[in-house]
């Protein structure tokens, strides 16, 4: 009984000694927060678009090369990938972070909010972190920076994603995590894991957000193409109005997510946000085009809402006399945490920023080119608060007002370091 007793006792402080933070881990973190706030406002104000992000790359590689890390640049045209190794020999995890920003004109008054204007879709537009990926890049600098400095802690390998074009490359090029994959970021060594995280606006500092299973919609663009025939508008009746062909789609497409999807299952969205039809108010012209998008998160409601789509659309453009067709292009998957993964990484995070602040939440039906990793390996994606705790109401990502508290960067670097190192020690 006795050496039951200290069995159970010596898997009790196993068990403890799980959820404890590494004290080491956590006062390198905050050594370094000066720093990484410092890179983050110098990719603030220097912003670069997707498939662009020469400057930000040579930053990040200039970085990962003075920590000694085996480093492969312009990967997947500007992305940056480090390789740590521990220790000793076991597991790799892969840590990512996207480097790009977006065709936003930035209003927010600090002193390194960026002034910079490119070139987007042959207009000029204003740059600008409109989503917070500059955090996410000093993050993985700050994470790489805490893990190079604790080696001796590290059983297995540690491989830093910096990846460009997460927002979609320029039309007529590959970039993102596709391309990525696609030149084998996942390969030697072969990744048995991936974390990632995204700053969010609306979440309070220090708290984190996480969902098991679909947290991220898939993200389908599709496009109807709907053919009538033209006439003069006092007669419509000689002939076929495609603008009414595609008001009677837009209907039926939403009883695809009404009559047909299982939305106690997850949610579903079909939307269509464009029209471009005729030129004249007395003409019904010839044909019509619609763009809009489809977020699922669910497969099985991703195969059925993609199927019955392509059923419903020729089917209603026939009945009333004129023809349609449908095409689909897929821009994210679904971003599908790993439950398993969730539960098993669930205590670290706990144990550094407390129960109380790691909350489960519902899920978004934004896209994320991270779950392209996910289809490939087991992932766990999470979200980091950096909504100032004295703002009532914080301006959406991807709008001019966006804006991040700075204190809430040191977590990320706390948790993504403590993440890696307690899952390559549990193997």
């Amino acid at each position: 009984m006795k050496h039951l007793t200290f069995i159970l006792i010596l898997l009790g402080c196993n068990i403890i000694q799980s959820q404890t933070a590494d004290t080491e881990l956590m006062t390198m973190s905050e050594l370094i927060e000066a720093k990484v706030i410092e890179w983050r406002r110098d990719f603030h104000q220097n912003p670069e678009l997707s498939n662009r992000e020469f400057k930000t790359a040579k930053k990040i590689a200039t970085h990962l090369k003075s920590l000694g890390f085996q480093v492969t640049e312009n990967v997947a045209k500007t992305g940056v990938v480090g390789i740590l190794e521990g220790s000793t020999k076991g597991k790799t995890v892969a840590l990512r972070a996207d480097i790009d920003a977006l065709p936003v004109t930035e209003r927010v008054d600090i002193p390194f909010k960026s002034v910079v204007r490119s070139t987007f879709m042959d207009k000029e537009v204003g740059v600008s972190h409109a989503c917070g990926h500059d955090t996410h890049t000093a993050i993985l600098m700050g994470v790489a920076e805490v893990l190079s400095k604790s080696k001796e802690k590290i059983k297995g390998t540690v491989k830093f994603i910096f990846q460009p074009a997460e927002e979609g490359p320029p039309p007529g090029e590959e970039g993102g995590a596709k391309l990525m994959i696609k030149e084998g970021v996942l390969k030697n060594p072969d990744v048995d894991v991936i974390f990632g995280l995204h700053i969010n606006s609306g979440t309070p500092v220090g708290t984190i957000r996480y969902k098991p299973g679909g947290t991220m919609a898939a993200v389908e663009r599709f496009v109807i193409d709907v053919k009538g025939e033209q006439t003069h508008g006092s007669a419509p009746w000689t002939g076929v109005d495609p603008i009414l062909i595609s008001a009677k789609i837009i209907d039926g497409l939403q009883t695809i997510i009404s009559r047909e999807s299982p939305l106690v299952d997850e949610a579903a969205v079909i939307t269509v946000g464009k029209i471009t039809s005729g030129v004249r108010f007395n003409i019904i012209p010839e044909d019509a085009e619609m763009i809009g998008t489809v977020r699922t998160l669910d497969p099985k409601m991703r195969g059925l809402i993609i199927r019955r789509m392509n059923e419903m659309v020729p089917a209603i453009a026939k009945a009333y006399g004129g023809q349609a067709k449908i095409t689909f292009q897929n821009n994210t998957s679904i971003t599908y945490n790993d439950p398993a993964l969730v539960t098993q990484m669930l205590p670290t995070m706990k144990a550094i920023a407390g129960d109380n602040n790691v909350v489960l939440s519902k899920a978004t039906t934004g896209g994320e080119d991270f779950s392209y990793f996910q289809e490939k390996v087991p992932g766990f994606y999470f979200f980091l608060g950096g909504k100032a705790l004295d703002t009532i109401d914080a301006p959406s990502h991807h709008t001019p007002d966006f804006y991040i508290d700075e204190s809430g960067l040191v977590l990320g670097v706390k948790v993504m370091s403590q993440m890696t190192i307690d899952y390559l020690n549990a193997q």
